[in-house]
């Protein structure tokens, strides 16, 4: 997975995994900056799953906070049908 690019995030490596989804470490090409993208698991990227709609939820209740000990939301991104239907960006 490292080099792969998603939009214009280029993959570096995995953070880890869960129940939710899989973590990995990137650089956002166009601001120069490192970001953690969260992504559905194979199994769950469904267009349509409850674990997108999760996600989704999740980003949207997180970009709402403002605190230091919480991930800042930059995007969420969804890829037509490739690898990577549903990313958190943060």
């Amino acid at each position: 997975m490292n080099g792969t690019t998603l939009g214009a995030y280029e993959i570096l490596g995995k953070i880890g995994s869960g129940g939710m989804g899989e973590v990995y470490r990137a650089r956002d090409t166009r601001l120069g900056r490192e970001v953690a993208i969260k992504m559905l698991p194979p199994d769950l990227d469904d267009k349509e799953s409850e674990a997108l709609e999760r996600l989704r939820r999740e980003a949207l209740m997180l970009a709402s906070l403002n605190h230091p000990n919480v991930a800042t939301i930059h995007a969420i991104e969804e890829g037509p049908d490739g690898p990577f239907p549903g990313a958190r960006i943060c």
